[in-house]
């Protein structure tokens, strides 16, 4: 259950429920960071005793992180996953075929890749969010060098056949990169991918550390200079490292009350922002992980909402792409009018989310939007 307290504890006086954006930082994983901000300070690659020191620690944290991934391969720490997704898709070759409605890290980095003559190919998404199957396997032919998709969706939560776009990917000799920076310690890691991508904050970790994890090699070197992971440079910082295992070692040893916890809150939310009193879920209602509610109702002005809802820490689709201006790619991609995807809103919940705090809040949004 959540710890007391806690959702309170991200954003003081506000109800945070905002968990795609990104995660509150663990207690745990705060006080692993702790010694290498104040009394070690060694740099990781260096020879000497310090340095050794500080090493050891990189490597506990890649241990703990790779903990929750498949066994074998390898595990580079980066500065996040949008340079994990970048390093994947630029150093891979030929052919690329994603999903519409994959992050701006793929997109926009398909998009650089397309400019300088490489194939692509943007698969649709179904009413449900959820890739054809039949459309995958007739773009995924020979000539395609990288297949990329999402595990769980970051604004609408739904799941998508990871496993199956691994295979005929493989079947034609393809790489398979897997975003998995919202699955991560909390479903599965689909079976057959060759890269997949990681981000610490959202995990309850710091931010600005992340991983790329790979099977069997690693892409084409993004990041020149002293190559200290193995195809990416730059000097890695043992706090953040530690931080990021200690988070991740909470992830697998609280696996299943954390997935006992988020499922008593999803019914709590689906009971209260429900068909009812006017709202519809966006996205497959079974293949979805169920700590993102992401809903819509008709006529509802989300700008006002968040005015009237003001102490509750809520969304309106990515926080990448808050200030863009546009409606979410995501909800275009699954059918929704320009009307429907700006009368959506995302809630997102976890460890530290009260069941108490979570219907208050929800209870208020919900009167709010019905005093439109």
């Amino acid at each position: 259950m959540a710890r007391d307290g806690a959702g309170d504890r991200p954003v003081r006086g506000m109800t945070y429920l905002d968990y795609q954006a990104t995660t509150p930082l663990a207690p745990e994983a705060l006080a692993a960071m702790l010694p290498w901000f104040t009394d070690q300070h060694g740099n990781p690659h260096s020879a000497h005793r310090a340095g050794r020191l500080a090493r050891a620690g990189v490597e506990v944290a890649r241990d703990s992180v790779a903990a929750l991934l498949p066994a074998g391969g390898r595990l580079a720490f980066t500065g996040g996953a949008t340079e994990s997704i970048n390093w994947a898709i630029k150093g891979s070759e030929g052919g690329i075929v994603t999903i519409a409605t994959e992050h701006a890290a793929v997109l926009d980095s398909v998009a650089a890749e397309a400019a300088h003559g490489r194939d692509v190919t943007i698969l649709p998404v179904g009413a449900d969010g959820l890739v054809d199957l039949a459309a995958a396997r007739a773009a995924i032919r020979p000539g395609v060098g990288l297949v990329a998709a999402m595990l769980v969706n970051n604004e609408i939560g739904v799941i998508q056949p990871v496993a199956d776009l691994a295979a005929l990917a493989h079947a034609v000799g393809a790489t398979m990169l897997c975003d998995a920076v919202q699955g991560y310690g909390r479903v599965a890691m689909p079976e057959g991918v060759d890269w997949i991508a990681l981000s610490a904050h959202k995990v309850h970790g710091p931010k600005g550390i992340g991983g790329l994890w790979m099977r069997n090699g690693a892409p084409a070197t993004l990041l020149h200079g002293g190559d200290q992971e193995g195809g990416r440079s730059g000097t890695l910082s043992p706090a953040l490292c530690a931080g990021f295992g200690a988070a991740a070692t909470l992830m697998r040893e609280q696996a299943a009350v954390d997935t006992a916890h988020v499922e008593h809150l999803w019914q709590a939310a689906r009971a209260t922002l429900s068909p009812a009193r006017g709202w519809t879920l966006n996205g497959d209602s079974a293949r979805r992980y169920h700590g993102n509610v992401n809903v819509r109702r008709p006529g509802l002005d989300v700008a006002r909402l968040m005015s009237d809802c003001r102490d509750l820490a809520f969304s309106a689709g990515s926080a990448c792409a808050s200030g863009s201006g546009r409606s979410s790619h995501v909800l275009r991609a699954i059918g929704l009018s320009e009307a429907a995807a700006r009368s959506s809103i995302r809630i997102g919940f976890g460890r530290d989310t009260s069941e108490v705090a979570l219907v208050a809040a929800l209870e208020r949004i919900a009167d709010a939007a019905a005093a439109q």
